[in-house]
């Protein structure tokens, strides 16, 4: 059976002119020019984000109380979620202290970019673009590898890569496998798994709302009927993003923790 009449039956135009599924030139939205210097949506957006984030932390704390207020309050939830479960649990109560800047401003920038991702106007996670979770990941990585070089000297830390005791005829396979995981997959993996996730999670929703609207608006009324199925699962979808979105926040920061009391660890 042809596509022309796969179309005709389901009451969609035929030829090309049906239902068009995302791709992803849909997160590359270029504002005022084009090409890798073009001012984009997501640029936009993590500048707003940045505007919006100074601004709350400076409404919410610069009359700050002893009984706080709700919003102080809520600033200082998450401001202690970094500091204590994060920092403090997994760097050490000796050193963690002036990691913690670095730690909230991530935590708090990937948060709210991620979750523009489900809040209209905007609906765009900005971390859905490759560029700015490698230019976070960069931050980690350049931060930990200096600690470490500045804790160990410059063969200690390689030295400290590799497990005390191990017998010397299985080394030739453990360091360049230790070497790859600090210098390669370490980065790699922590700008993927933001990106990935964004990214996916961003196109399931694309896809659950472009096609409910396109089956409710041009299709038969059959699948006007189905449409309401697809608007449901973009808000179950929603939803669930939104938990992911907070998680990826938490997890990239934790690795970034864990990352830097490694390079800080006397012994590995």
């Amino acid at each position: 059976m042809s596509l022309n009449v796969l179309a005709t039956l389901s009451g969609l135009p035929a030829e090309g002119s049906g239902f068009q599924s995302p791709t992803p030139a849909e997160f590359y939205q270029p504002l005022i020019g084009d090409g890798p210097f073009a001012i984009t949506r997501a640029a936009v957006v993590i500048l707003l984000s940045v505007a919006l984030i100074g601004w709350v932390l400076v409404a919410t704390t610069r009359r700050a109380a002893i009984v706080p207020s709700r919003a102080q309050w809520m600033t200082e939830g998450v401001y202690n979620l970094v500091r204590n479960t994060v920092a403090r649990d997994i760097i050490g109560s000796k050193d963690f202290l002036r990691f913690v800047p670095m730690l909230f401003s991530m935590f708090v920038l990937i948060l709210v970019n991620n979750l523009f991702g489900v809040i209209p106007p905007v609906q765009f996670p900005t971390m859905s673009r490759i560029g700015f979770p490698i230019a976070l990941t960069l931050v980690v990585y350049v931060t930990y590898h200096y600690l470490g070089f500045r804790k160990h000297g410059f063969v200690g830390y390689f030295k400290s890569m590799v497990p005390d005791g191990l017998p010397k005829g299985i080394l030739p396979l453990v360091v360049p496998l230790e070497l790859l995981t600090y210098f390669v997959t370490r980065p790699l993996t922590l700008a993927l798994r933001l990106f990935g996730n964004m990214f996916a999670g961003h196109m399931l929703l694309l896809l659950f709302i472009t096609g409910g609207e396109y089956m409710l608006l041009h299709g038969s009324f059959g699948l006007k009927i189905v449409s309401v199925g697809s608007f449901g699962m973009a808000f179950v979808m929603t939803i669930f993003e939104a938990l992911i979105e907070f998680l990826q926040a938490l997890i990239f920061t934790l690795l970034a923790a864990t990352y830097i009391a490694g390079a800080l660890a006397d012994e590995h």
